[in-house]
């Protein structure tokens, strides 16, 4: 439901809840389809909740950012604001005109050229020809598309999409901008006048809420940050706080699925801490940042020349990086009882991500594995150079000789 009228609040939900019915699973015979049609049996549909009990509200003039994993209703949440999709239950309230970009082309009709797309959205939003004239040679310079604005958006790549559907959505000059990721489409040249123009609707006081799953971002242009899971609000807040949060319970269902731990148990990997340079417990670092893991460990007999070792792996369980104390030459002539080893990371400097830590003991000849903890710890590194995998300082060099 929309309205006006002065407020405070431009958009207030409260118990909004999307349901929606899925076919139940099991396959279907032409024999089971013809008994389904003369009987007039209907298959039992499962229900799907894509978001339930979620309230909030939104000052005017505010940005919200959205957090959350696949699947966890963030999309619906902005449909349901923009009004393509109607609540099962609960209620939506919002004030001033809305203008939405929520899906790749969503609201672009493939057979019609760029110019008559940019018309037609125009249409939708209820403004008149003359007003989206007058605007359009600014949605054609902001989308880069002067070439190409008269030909049918079918033969579009996806980054022209997204640069349409941007400038049709924020030089129609809403109250509200809704944006579900469109940060994550177009070159950084286009991410980077998007990000600029987004500062400028806050600096006019324009109220909007963005998705994206790039976290410094949404945590720079955001004033709070809304937290989904599996269509609940998890959290609602200060974005450095929610971020985190959600960072951390990133970190945990992720690295739950590759963890194993085994070995023979004469020396028991009893706890690892993880600390940053100033010996806080720490999860999240900056590249080029120094982690100290503590590793608490008890032999229950005896044990001459143990090998301590660590390693990194990306999200996906993918090897970086191995070492161990006897490839550092640091001897270690025997445990016995509790005692903690020490592991100190120089540098870190790896590319943004999430990455899992790996930790074990085994003896010298490698024959026997007395502890291994696979994937035990999971830590998030952030990065402003754009790489992958590890750095390595390099340089690139045109060879004069090959100049004509």
């Amino acid at each position: 439901m929309s309205g006006t009228g002065a407020t405070t609040h431009a958009i207030n939900v409260q118990d909004l809840g999307k349901k929606f019915l899925l076919q139940s699973r099991g396959e279907s015979t032409l024999k089971s389809l013809t008994l389904d049609w003369i009987t007039g049996r209907r298959k039992a549909r499962e229900e799907f909740w894509a978001l339930r009990d979620v309230s909030f509200s939104v000052q005017t003039g505010e940005t919200l950012g959205i957090v959350g994993a696949n699947g966890a209703g963030k999309s619906t949440l902005l449909a349901l604001l923009a009004g393509t999709k109607q609540p099962t239950a609960g209620s939506v309230e919002t004030h001033g005109k809305i203008s939405s970009l929520l899906e790749l082309g969503a609201g672009f009709h493939p057979e019609l050229t760029g110019r008559e797309n940019v018309y037609l959205a125009g249409a939708i939003m209820g403004l008149s020809r003359a007003r989206m004239a007058d605007r359009f040679e600014s949605i054609v310079e902001f989308a880069e598309l002067n070439e190409f604005i008269d030909q049918p958006v079918k033969h579009y790549s996806s980054g022209m999409y997204v640069r349409l559907g941007f400038a049709v959505a924020v030089e129609v000059d809403p109250d509200i901008l809704l944006l579900d990721e469109v940060l994550a489409v177009g070159d950084v040249s286009f991410q980077r006048k998007c990000l600029e123009r987004i500062g400028e609707f806050r600096d006019e006081g324009k109220t909007m809420l963005i998705i994206s799953h790039d976290l410094e971002t949404i945590k720079k242009v955001s004033h709070r940050i809304l937290f989904l899971e599996k269509g609940g609000v998890q959290g609602l807040g200060e974005p450095e706080a929610i971020v985190d949060a959600y960072d951390s319970r990133s970190r945990s269902l992720q690295s739950v699925g590759l963890r194993r731990e085994w070995g023979s148990g004469e020396i028991l990997i009893k706890n690892v801490e993880i600390h940053d340079s100033n010996r806080s417990p720490c999860e999240s670092f900056r590249f080029g940042e120094k982690l100290t893991a503590d590793i608490a460990f008890e032999a229950k007999e005896r044990i001459v020349s143990p090998v301590f070792g660590f390693s990194i792996a990306d999200s996906e369980g993918r090897l970086l990086y191995g070492n161990n104390t006897q490839l550092e030459d640091f001897d270690i002539p025997f445990v016995e009882g509790s005692r903690t080893l020490r592991l100190h990371i120089g540098e870190l400097r790896m590319a943004r991500g999430i990455y899992l830590l790996s930790f074990s003991v085994h003896s010298a000849d490698h024959k026997t594995n007395y502890h291994r903890l696979d994937h035990h710890s999971t830590i998030t590194v952030t990065a402003d150079a754009a790489f992958e995998g590890c750095y390595m300082p390099l340089q690139w060099e045109m060879d004069p000789r090959d100049a004509g």
